[in-house]
């Protein structure tokens, strides 16, 4: 506390850090690049533990003989799907009665700001088939729910069979404490949205749908369940939801612990679990898995059905059977037998999942990496900008040097309001404009130009992007000699905020941008190289850091694409984000537009200053 409460020691700290402002800021960006890559080196990782005591090993025997008649009843299921068109709404009600359910049905229907090409839909109507179990041994105030989409074509018939069946047999058991929602939904995340709307008596998207005759308890925890073969060769867990957000660790632990215990092969991101993580392979495994689910995480859309639960604060995941080439086959019986017993451990809960971490990242299923871990990755880039902010607060206080004599006089004014409010308010125009008029001019585009409404709204947002480089964004009238200075005060204050808040709420989309953002705003001056510079922030522009992630997430999936299907990957992702805000209320897309977009026009702005 000496050294900042004497002025004469702050002084030359102060000195001293401006002085190695730059060494400074090149070595805190490369140690949190650094330290982000070391968090999948497995000795430097947590191993997972259940924290929930109430969901500990029992004395007790995972049942569930089924397995051959629920996948006769996937058969079933498809035939009269098949013959229906879609969903089977009458067989579905009378099967779930005929096991002594409670059967109630919801119509929903949603018309979309503009057609869905990748799923050939643009009105969608739909009906979900849900049954509900009650609970013999309590007062009915809390349930759990286990979910399989009605998919189009052949797919996840199998889901609907072993959910028919664990209905069956879950009928027979008096040891339920907790009410059990068998629900079939339609048209994925659209009709899992109408329920949930449904069930809680919101809408917050406002998608058309019949009231629920018919609630359980408050929903505990979730389970969204996709299988599409008799043959199963591992389960993989789908953590990721809406937003970025991910359930209690705890319920991935449990999913991991029944794995091990029933001799089940389970993946994370598709990928198997190495125990050669102290050679360079194994850790380019665990780093591929990490990435893969941060690029999941900063996408903010929801990578499966569960997505939607965990705005309702419900624990959930997705469950996914894979049939690779793999010679290790789980039968059906199997896969009953797992969540069986998970629906039991769900059921002993006397509260809701809290004990674990909600902030991780998982390079395996059996390791994680907490916040704590992870944070000063991102710390170490966000000092960098507070360094810089420092070193132009310096110079803005510092006084002017007095004029030698014999030169030109320099008229040394103060920063005007105007020379940073008149860049501010064009560049947040420019976002507003990017986020409203792609919808808003679809049909004036698809009137004057042969595109389709889909690709009118890509390419009005693409445009709209371009032409905000072209803006005045301050006029000569209001500049003054060290209005840049103050503009990049302002501006590397306001990403600093920016990014801090959007790593609490979502790390890997922070983490992301602040990769790309923070060395345009560290070194950006309008003294430096234009044509350059200019092609280096266009580079690290936004937009270009989606183009290079769509190519990156190809990669690391082991998928990977030409430029030209990149390129048709990236156009289908802007319109894929602009409808998951539409239909689901993702946040990325007004995120990037209304305030990421314009906080980089800014320092477009200061490189062309002069």
């Amino acid at each position: 506390m000496g050294l900042l409460s004497d002025p004469n020691r702050r002084r030359a700290l102060i000195t001293l850090l401006t002085r190695l402002n730059a060494p400074i800021c090149v070595v805190c960006y490369m140690a949190g690049v650094a330290w982000f890559m070391g968090l999948a080196f497995e000795p430097f990782t947590l191993r997972t533990y259940m924290s929930e005591n109430a969901m500990g090993s029992t004395m007790v025997e995972e049942r569930f003989p089924a397995g051959e008649r629920a996948l006769a009843t996937g058969r079933e299921f498809a035939a009269h799907k098949r013959k229906a068109g879609g969903m089977p709404v009458d067989w579905l009600v009378k099967t779930l009665q005929a096991r002594g359910l409670e059967v109630f049905t919801q119509r929903f229907s949603r018309t979309l700001p503009f057609p869905d090409e990748n799923k050939e839909r643009y009105m969608v109507k739909g009906t979900n088939v849900y049954g509900i179990l009650r609970a013999p041994r309590a007062p009915r105030t809390e349930a759990l729910v286990l979910s399989a989409p009605c998919s189009p074509g052949e797919n996840n018939n199998q889901a609907v069979g072993l959910l028919l069946g664990l209905a069956q047999y879950f009928r027979n058991q008096i040891y339920w404490a907790k009410d059990i929602i068998f629900l079939v939904n339609e048209h994925d995340l659209i009709g899992m949205q109408a329920w949930l709307e449904g069930y809680h008596h919101t809408n917050t998207t406002g998608m058309d749908w019949s009231p629920l005759q018919g609630r359980g308890g408050s929903i505990q925890a979730a389970l969204s369940l996709e299988l599409s073969s008799d043959v199963v060769t591992s389960l993989d867990l789908v953590l990721e939801g809406l937003n970025g957000q991910l359930p209690n660790l705890d319920l991935a632990n449990l999913f991991y612990a029944f794995c091990q215990k029933i001799g089940v092969l389970c993946t994370i991101q598709g990928k198997l679990q190495r125990n050669d993580w102290d050679s360079v392979s194994g850790y380019s495994h665990a780093v591929q898995t990490m990435m893969l689910m941060v690029m999941k995480q900063a996408s903010g859309r929801p990578w499966g059905d569960h997505g939607l639960f965990l705005r309702y604060h419900i624990e959930a995941a997705s469950i996914k059977g894979i049939n690779s080439f793999r010679q290790y086959k789980t039968d059906t019986t199997t896969i009953g037998r797992l969540l069986e017993g998970m629906y039991r451990k769900l059921n002993n809960l006397l509260e809701r999942l809290h004990q674990s971490y909600f902030f991780y990242l998982m390079p395996s299923l059996s390791h994680f990496v907490s916040i704590g871990y992870y944070m000063p990755a991102f710390g170490l880039l966000a000092a960098i900008l507070f360094m810089r902010a420092l070193d132009l607060w310096v110079q803005l206080t510092a006084p002017p040097l007095p004029p030698e004599e014999g030169a030109a006089h320099v008229k040394q004014s103060s920063p005007g309001v105007l020379s940073v409010l008149t860049p501010l308010v064009i560049s947040h125009v420019t976002g507003a404009a990017l986020y409203a008029l792609p919808i808003h001019f679809q049909q004036v585009a698809v009137e004057h130009f042969p595109v389709s409404e889909t690709e009118a709204v890509v390419l009005t947002a693409i445009a709209v992007y371009t032409a905000g480089l072209a803006l005045p964004h301050n006029t000569h009238r209001y500049k003054t000699l060290h209005g840049w200075r103050v503009l990049k005060l302002v501006a590397v204050l306001y990403l600093a905020v920016l990014l801090g808040c959007t790593a609490l709420i979502n790390f890997s989309l922070g983490f992301i941008l602040a990769l790309t953002l923070v060395p345009i705003a560290a070194f950006v001056t309008p003294h430096v190289p234009k044509v350059l510079s200019a092609f280096v922030l266009v580079f690290l522009s936004p937009a270009c850091t989606l183009l290079f992630s769509v190519f990156f997430f190809q990669e690391l999936q082991e998928v990977p694409v030409s430029f030209q299907e990149g390129w048709m990957l990236f156009l289908s992702v802007i319109s894929q984000g602009i409808l998951d805000h539409s239909l689901y209320g993702s946040l990325v897309y007004p995120l990037i537009s209304l305030l990421v977009y314009p906080c980089w026009l800014l320092f477009w702005n200061i490189l062309f200053w002069n």
